[in-house]
């Protein structure tokens, strides 16, 4: 459970609407009247805490099924990314990293194959082409065969020269960095110098055995159709693995994180004000949040699915004034400042700080990409409009 000093009395104290903070439950509350999903947490912040949280529904857990409670955790899919970028970002800060520094030069084992030439920067952004470089989810927490399997990566197409999205590769190279550079494990560093100093003590890259049976098992609940672009690593088959202890122990620093909804909304909390907590820890320097929430793709990149801009900053989806503020898993109400990364099966997490609103929505349920698509824009729609 989220620390209780970080819970708001009532919406109001932090700003909030309590009408409106209704309509998001409501709207979340609807998939699970409807059948649609099995379970579903939803939370809204502002103002440094939570302003509520429900959760509804009911999921397998610890292998039993029963009701799920606002102590369910889980799989936040590709919200993972933030997380792990938040991590790098103190690495800009703190000297210990540079953005045109060429990966090989950190982590030899990968310059490889053309390799040589992918720098640091292009990896955050998703232009460093190799987005199916795989590694099988039996070998997920294996670090040797991590660094050999970067030996044997190839590219797709020449670094920087265009954008697609990689679900999971760049992200084991950035975990890689991180422990290089740092000399402690990436999961290590993220829970001292990242979740810890928020106070998000159930925000886990690598989800410790005690808390497994506390986790909503992921499951299908409608026919897998599949989605633009088509399947990519996303396949129905690899969504079930998440249930399994190889992502749940690995941190798989580009899907793996587990959390409750009201921890993924509370990590956007300090960095949509000033990289500060509500109790004046300063987790980061506000230029450091807002290096990397600049959008840095460029107008070539655009995505090879929606065919929109990518709209990327450093391992952080950008809202965006074009529009497609919806598309990019925003919503209609948020500025074009908001800043987050949403995850596989419709997991939300952003943060606006023009608006000091940020949320997190959280299912084990996955159904089709537009039933999800539907659901991701209302929910952030409504979430977005809850100020007073």
């Amino acid at each position: 459970m989220l620390n209780p000093e970080l819970i708001a009395s009532k919406p109001e104290d932090v700003g909030i609407d309590s009408e409106r903070l209704e309509a998001v439950f409501a709207r979340a509350r609807r998939d699970l009247d409807d059948g649609v999903l099995p379970s579903a947490q939803v939370a809204v912040a502002r103002n440094g805490k939570l302003a509520g949280m429900r959760t509804f529904g009911s999921a397998v857990q610890g292998g039993e099924g029963r009701p799920a409670t606002d102590e369910t955790l889980y799989s936040i899919f590709s919200s993972t990314k933030a997380v792990v970028g938040v991590a790098v970002w103190l690495l800009l800060e703190e000297g210990l990293l540079k953005l045109d520094e060429r990966v090989a030069e950190i982590i030899p084992e990968f310059g490889t194959n053309g390799k040589e030439v992918v720098s640091v920067e292009q990896v955050l952004l998703h232009t460093s082409g190799f987005p199916y470089a795989p590694l099988r989810p039996e070998f997920w927490g294996d670090r040797q065969t991590l660094l050999e399997a970067f030996g044997r990566w190839r590219l797709n197409w020449e670094p920087g020269t265009r954008y697609e999205y990689h679900p999971t590769s760049a992200h084991w190279v950035l975990s890689e960095i991180i422990n290089r550079r740092t000399g402690v494990d990436f999961r290590e560093f993220i829970r001292k110098r990242v979740t810890e100093p928020m106070g998000l003590n159930e925000l886990f890259a690598g989800l410790p055995p005690e808390h497994d049976a506390r986790v909503a098992e992921v499951r299908w609940v409608s026919e897998a159709v599949e989605p633009p672009g088509g399947w990519g690593e996303v396949t129905p088959e690899a969504v079930l693995r998440f249930n399994g202890t190889e992502a749940r122990r690995s941190g798989l620093p580009g899907a793996g994180g587990i959390a409750s909804a009201a921890e993924l909304a509370m990590f956007y909390q300090p960095l949509i004000n000033g990289g500060q907590t509500v109790d004046g820890r300063q987790v980061l320097k506000p230029e450091t949040i807002a290096f990397g929430t600049t959008v840095r793709t460029e107008g070539r990149h655009v995505d090879p699915v929606w065919k929109i801009p990518a709209n990327r900053g450093l391992s952080m989806v950008v809202a965006g004034d074009d529009g497609n503020a919806f598309m990019r898993g925003f919503g209609r109400t948020c500025s074009p400042v908001a800043f987050g990364h949403g995850g596989a099966g419709g997991q939300i997490a952003w943060g606006d700080p023009e608006t000091g609103i940020s949320v997190g929505y959280c299912t084990n349920g996955f159904t089709d990409w537009l039933t999800v698509g539907r659901r991701v824009t209302a929910i952030s729609s409504l979430a977005g409009s809850c100020a007073i």
